[in-house]
């Protein structure tokens, strides 16, 4: 498996160990019971392929945020276990300057209440309905904040024309009780969900394995252990039941976060675990931009899964070359497939998540994401903790003044990578040349301008040369640094 899922493995190993040995004393309301497994019985629904929603995919000339990064701090209240989530209020306190900025979105963490309750970031649901409004888990807030609060950010979010990306995570879930499994001998499964919501509750019929369907793809964590007990119960996406739950009906989980909450799009967290079509009916009945955290470098698998969903898909393959490149000093490996290369509109590039910070040259990586083609998605940390805010900033402004249309390579060797987007919809094209020497470097090139003036827009260079009447130019680059080119 990908690096990520092994790191991500042993905090869920430690996540599912408190759930399993812990839930049983935590209290739980009982608000009714699930239905009887006679009433729940309904054959695996037939998927039927739509026209897929038009927002759903990347849009080219925006930038997303991610809003968050693993252990986000929170505030401990005195006298209490309870938790005070104090991150909503951060990100609306932010959405003004990334407005000024340039970025379009948020992508925002788990807004639900999960088993590791005020200290939990999410990837372990229990209580989909409960966004930080009841006492269960050993807190009523989120690690994140209260229900009230996150509407308050996402309004914030609005007023500055922010789209707010939610994390959704129905692969698995964790903090059930334990109940007596039909489905698999010779252990109980915790698989008995009663929570404080009312709403969605759920038992083993629900989860893999059960009456009409074995397994899909993957647990969580993805590795052999044969032992159910060894891993999140795993949502069984082909029940009605819970199809209606998460997406289908009036009173779902999706329509929840549209309608009360006023989210705008999806994240869909380790789609690796469940069939495609799942993401592509959730789009296609709620609507809104998507994109799937589908971990692969391959861009051809990439290409499939995004196909498949009718959804965007983050560019493993694209991270993964730029790391070759960046860190491995050899720009050619940028020449190689990425999905963007394949298709641009279902492409999100990135540098660094949550999960993953293995790109050590990353402003050259956000030189180059910032200036080709895809929806570039910027690293809460890297920009408001690690980088020059200001030059993020400027690639952003970059980003959407400058880099439209077609990308042609014009150069790649160990050292320099030359590229030129050819200008789209009022935006003029550039030149970006970025060079991981240790020293100054120049090339002649060609341009799409004649005998015009052009400069360079980070001011990394104070040149300002005419281009010839056959479009070729000079242009230069200081060492471990980029320049990008435009007229002027």
């Amino acid at each position: 498996m990908e690096r990520k899922r092994h790191t991500l493995a042993n905090v869920a190993r430690s996540v599912a160990f408190w759930a399993f040995s812990a839930v049983a004393l935590s209290a739980c309301d009982n608000f009714g019971v699930q239905e009887s497994v006679e009433t729940q019985s309904q054959s695996i629904a037939v998927q039927t392929a739509v026209t897929p929603a038009p927002d759903a995919v990347a849009k080219q000339g925006e930038v997303m945020m991610q809003g968050f990064y693993w252990d986000v701090p929170f505030e401990e209240t005195d006298g209490s276990s309870h938790k005070n989530g104090i991150w909503w209020d951060t990100i609306k306190d932010k959405i003004p300057s990334w407005n000024a900025a340039g970025i379009s979105s948020v992508w925002i963490p788990p807004v639900s209440k999960a088993a590791g309750g005020g200290t939990s970031m999410g990837y372990d649901p229990s209580d989909y309905f409960d966004l930080g409004k009841y006492d269960q888990h050993g807190t009523i807030e989120t690690r994140f904040g209260s229900e009230e609060e996150l509407k308050d950010m996402v309004t914030e979010a609005h007023r500055y024309n922010i789209q707010v990306i939610a994390d959704i995570v129905i692969n698995h879930n964790s903090g059930g009780q334990l109940e007596d499994n039909q489905y698999y001998e010779p252990k109980d499964t915790w698989t008995k969900f009663e929570p404080a919501s009312g709403k969605f509750n759920r038992t083993q019929h629900d989860f893999h394995p059960n009456h009409i369907h074995n397994n899909d793809p993957l647990m969580f964590p993805p590795d052999d252990n044969p032992d159910l007990t060894a891993h999140f119960p795993d949502l069984c996406h082909h029940k009605v039941y819970v199809q209606d739950w998460l997406w289908k009906s009036d009173e779902s989980f999706a329509t929840y976060l549209k309608n009360e909450i006023g989210i705008d799009g999806w994240r869909f967290d380790f789609v690796k675990g469940f069939e495609p079509w799942v993401v592509r009916e959730w789009v296609n009945h709620q609507g809104g931009f998507s994109v799937g955290e589908y971990w692969d470098g391959n861009a051809g698998t990439l290409e499939w899964w995004a196909n498949e969903a009718n959804s965007s898909a983050f560019d493993f393959a694209c991270y993964y070359r730029m790391k070759d490149a960046f860190d491995g000093n050899n720009l050619a490996r940028l020449n190689d497939d990425m999905l963007w290369k394949r298709n641009p509109f279902k492409a999100v590039t990135f540098v660094s998540n949550h999960d993953t910070n293995e790109i050590w040259n990353k402003m050259l990586a956000y030189a180059y994401i910032l200036t080709h083609e895809g929806l570039p998605c910027i690293f809460y940390r890297d920009y408001e903790e690690w980088l020059d805010k200001d030059k993020i900033n400027n690639l952003i402004w970059i980003h959407n003044n400058l880099a439209g249309g077609s990308t042609d390579i014009l150069h790649a060797d160990n050292d320099e990578y030359v590229a030129k987007r050819n200008g789209h919809d009022g935006k003029p094209g550039l030149i970006v040349y970025l060079n991981n020497s240790d020293n100054w470097q120049e090339r002649w090139i060609p341009t799409n301008w004649s005998n015009r003036q052009i400069k360079d827009y980070t001011g990394n260079s104070n040149w300002e040369p005419y281009t010839q009447g056959g479009t070729w130019v000079k242009i230069q680059c200081p060492p471990k640094s980029y320049t990008v080119w435009s007229t002027k």
